[in-house]
């Protein structure tokens, strides 16, 4: 069996010497196919810190062989060690990790004289690169797989039990679909046959050696790499039809303390997840940056690139406000605005609400600019009472195509999942993204988030979509600000799920940073102070908070041309006040216009001193 494949030629890391050994047919303990390695092969001297972390089982073989003195020092390589007779080793995975002092996949990495890689010899193998997989095993049928099988035994499983003997790796998804058809007619709901198809797919044609799986058991998540092909047979409680043979780590990382994304992606409930989004995260897990650098450099990248484990841990920071950004939005105190910055970075929801004119757009803008480095990673969108889901996240829509000019309904994607898709982006995740929903109470908003306001409060969690199907969960890096007129509807009438779900804070008239805005802003302009007082007169004549009039109206160059001031408050500021008194018999010019209120401010200033 072993004069069917040619010899493989492996690279030993810093330049180092090459390696040859020769791959068997001979299936080692867990079901790998086994490598020799002969005599006089040149071997690293040393180990990159994570070696006993990442490949233990190869650890424990390289620090056997050292001491049995069948790996020494070597005098035809300088510096480096050698094999003193030949060494079987139970895949080529572990030999390449033995060899190269690190985590190494074999089907890669061991190469023919003409470049081709191991795996080109291997049947029903998928191309492309390693990814991660999440594969469940602690509550089959009652069963705690991993502890009880997959670690003892160095496997991982899938359950098939009706399926005929035959499926075999690199089965087709139609091959599959006709057996799953034929054997499971009566057992099985449609929709579950469609889910055992992509599974089963997932397990024998898309995983392959080299490729990291994952599973969850007693609350923690265990790392391996499968190291062989799939094997069927039938196990004597029918459970265990496939498996793969893996080299499990020994640690074991606790779920509440792995980071938000992956948790995200192991909330997915279905027995076989692709991993490859949050690759990285994982490739990072229990190491250190020092760690990550050292196995990179033995592996001799490029050195310019990014490692992407150490790119995916760079933290999330909100800035945080300084005095000149409260200078230039004329807030009261910078203190204020740190207050806000740590609500968002507390819940990620806000609301500004306060009356109209009260600045609550505006400054939802600039603080998001400010927080997220610039407009670039800002949207905003506006709610009314026929927004829908469909316009918010996604739905089909009509679309004419380019070519064929015809019209179809297609698959949209809304401002929410275009902005949640480029702060998903690798490259993006540590940089804050902000959705800015103006008027937010004026649309029903259990129908326009559906689904997506279960992920507004548990954002480690991921949910299946109403129309593309796809698992999805808000990036941790996306925050939402939304703004309330409380004229529309006061806060006391909005309902507990939103209340739950947000962080409000309010901007009025009658309390700062709101309060003194229109004084300093026409302190900065070198204009009289008059307005100001005239905005304070009116609103100390509305009893009622949530219809008071916010400095906004009073702060535009129009305001300050000859009959501006009059203008405005005969155009813009009266109709508010007459729509709020509504059939109340109040007569609004007497009440609330200039005249009467500069009378009142004229009656009630000191007399000057003599």
């Amino acid at each position: 069996m072993a004069d069917d494949y040619p010899d493989f030629y492996l690279r030993l890391p810093n330049g180092g010497p090459v390696v040859r050994g020769r791959q068997t047919g001979e299936h080692g303990t867990n079901g790998s196919l086994r490598f020799i390695v002969g005599l006089g092969q040149p071997v690293r001297p040393d180990v990159v810190p994570s070696f006993a972390l990442r490949v233990p089982s190869a650890q424990r073989v390289r620090e056997k062989l050292l001491s049995e003195g069948r790996i020494r020092s070597s005098a035809r390589w300088p510096g480096w060690l050698e094999t003193t007779g030949e060494i079987v080793f139970n895949s080529s995975s572990e030999a390449a990790a033995v060899l190269k002092g690190r985590s190494s996949n074999g089907w890669t990495d061991w190469k023919t004289e003409d470049g081709r890689a191991l795996a080109d010899y291997m049947q029903g193998v998928w191309p492309g690169p390693n990814r991660p997989w999440l594969v469940r095993g602690s509550n089959v049928a009652g069963l705690d797989l991993v502890q009880r099988l997959w670690l003892p035994e160095g496997r991982v499983t899938f359950a098939a039990s009706r399926l005929r003997q035959g499926a075999g790796q690199g089965a087709s998804k139609e091959e599959l679909r006709t057996l799953v058809e034929a054997d499971y007619e009566s057992s099985a709901t449609y929709n579950q046959k469609l889910q055992l198809v992509e599974e089963l797919h997932f397990f024998l044609s898309r995983m392959k050696p080299g490729d990291t799986v994952c599973t969850l058991s007693q609350g923690r998540l265990y790392v391996g790499e499968i190291t062989g092909e799939v094997e069927q047979l039938e196990s004597e409680d029918r459970r265990s039809n496939f498996r793969r043979p893996v080299t499990w780590q020994d640690m074991a990382h606790p779920y509440e303390e792995l980071p938000e994304e992956l948790q995200q992606r192991l909330s997915i409930q279905q027995d076989i997840v692709d991993l490859t989004s949050v690759q990285a995260v994982i490739d990072g897990l229990g190491l250190t940056d020092e760690e990550l650098a050292e196995e990179a450099e033995a592996t001799e990248r490029d050195p310019s690139a990014e490692i992407p484990a150490i790119t995916a841990r760079r933290e999330l920071e909100l800035p945080v406000p300084e005095q000149a950004l409260a200078d230039e939005l004329l807030v009261h105190d910078v203190e204020w605005l740190r207050e806000v910055r740590d609500l968002l970075w507390d819940e990620r929801q806000l609301v500004l609400y306060g009356p109209p004119g009260t600045g609550k757009t505006y400054l939802a803008l600039q603080l998001a600019e400010f927080l997220g480095g610039g407009p670039e990673q800002v949207k905003l969108v506006q709610f009314h009472p026929s927004y829908a889901y469909e316009d918010f996240f996604e739905g089909f829509r009509p679309q004419e195509h380019p070519e064929t000019r015809e019209v179809a309904f297609r698959l949209t994607a809304g401002p929410l999942r275009e902005l949640a898709d480029l702060a998903s982006r690798e490259g993006n995740r540590h940089i804050p993204h902000f959705l800015i929903i103006d008027e937010i109470n004026r649309a029903n908003l259990a129908k326009v988030f559906g689904e997506l306001y279960f992920l507004l409060e548990y954002r480690n969690k991921s949910v299946r979509l109403t129309y593309s199907g796809d698992d999805f969960a808000l990036p941790p890096n996306l925050f939402v600000v939304g703004t309330m007129n409380t004229a529309d509807r006061s806060i006391a009438l909005v309902d507990a799920a939103m209340r739950r779900r947000f962080a409000f804070v309010e901007l009025s008239p009658r309390t700062e940073p709101t309060r003194g805005l229109l004084r300093r802003w026409l302190a900065t302009q070198g204009k009289d102070s008059e307005p100001a007082d005239l905005l304070d007169a009116l609103n100390s004549r509305i009893d009622e908070p949530d219809f008071r009039i916010g400095p906004s109206y009073l702060m535009k160059k129009g305001v300050y041309r000859e009959g501006g001031l009059e203008r405005t408050w005969r155009t813009k500021i009266l109709p508010l006040l007459e729509e709020h008194h509504y059939g109340e018999g109040v007569e609004i010019e007497k009440r609330y216009g200039l005249a009467a209120l500069r009378a009142s401010l004229a009656h009630s200033a000191p007399e000057p001193p003599e």
